[in-house]
Order: structure tokens, then sequence, then C-alpha cells
């Protein structure tokens, strides 16, 4: 879990991690800020299965209130990770 966070509407907050899958490629990382109903997919299919992949996401929240970013890879074998990392931070 990524520590709770206070942050500005109107204005970008970047996260940022690591993901790996010992020793399976990670093929993709996902993102989700509707409690895992939708998924969003960046491709990170040129990795190598021996290092971890860095990933970053940048969101912009529009309005007042919690927000709840889950995050979690997918391997070559098309394994999702079991759990999704989780990024909690409220906006005012």
């Amino acid at each position: 879990m990524i520590a709770p966070m206070q942050v500005e509407v109107g204005k970008p907050v970047t996260f940022s991690g690591y993901a790996e899958d010992y020793g399976k490629q990670i093929v993709a990382v996902q993102f989700s800020l509707d409690n895992g109903e939708h998924w969003t997919s960046y491709d990170v299919s040129e990795s190598a299965s021996e290092l971890w992949v860095h990933w970053t996401f940048a969101y912009t929240p529009e309005k007042p209130g919690f927000y709840r970013l889950l995050v979690r890879s997918v391997n070559s074998d098309g394994d999702e990770s079991p759990l999704a990392d989780v990024a909690e931070f409220t906006a005012a």
C-alpha cells in the first residue's frame, strides 16, 4: 500500500512503483480508479523477465473527494497480480 496523501483539485499527482513476478515477464501494468470495475492497461511487453518494471501514473482530480487507485500487473502467462497495490488520496 502506498501511504495516503492529501492533494489539490485541478493539480496533477503522480504515483510510481515497481512490478515483478519472480522470473516471469511483466507484459502490462493496469490501473483502476473505480475499485476494479474498469482497468486501463499499459503495455510493457518490452520488459525483461529478470528485471522489475518501473511504472508511473499521473492523475488530476477534477473534484474534491476521496480517491482509491488500484495497480496490478499482468505476466506473460496472462495472470494478473492476485492483490492490487492501493494508493488512497483525498483531493481538496
